[in-house]
């Protein structure tokens, strides 16, 4: 019998230490690419938690409401120009076209469906 085959018992059993190696690295390189932090840079490998907001609508104060949900609110209307918006983090409560992440969200917002004729 040819001991050099691929199919050996040897041959496997070095393939399988050389891939659980090879895993072992692969984890080791994860973890320490997740915890790594660089000095000076401004920029994690971490997602930023999501944003609330909260805002007046209808002379009342709503919220917390997702990017997605102001979204849907600004299509239906409910927000505009002049609504006051307001995030944690802010000193104070502001209208909605000072916001840039507000007017980015009016600006995504599809146009209003108008069937031709």
């Amino acid at each position: 019998m040819n001991d050099d085959s691929f199919f050996s018992i040897n041959r496997l059993v070095e393939f399988g230490m050389g891939m659980a190696v090879a895993q072992q690295m692969v984890n080791t390189m994860n973890s320490a690419m997740t915890n790594m932090h660089v000095p000076g840079s401004m920029n994690s490998f971490q997602t930023p938690a999501p944003q609330f907001y909260y805002a007046i609508i209808e002379g009342n104060q709503a919220g917390p409401f997702s990017e997605q949900e102001l979204s849907r609110l600004i299509a239906e209307k409910k927000i505009s120009k002049e609504t006051y918006i307001w995030k944690p983090g802010m000193p104070k409560w502001e209208i909605a076209e000072k916001l840039s992440e507000i007017l980015k969200l009016v600006a995504l917002a599809p146009p209003p469906f108008q069937q031709n004729s």
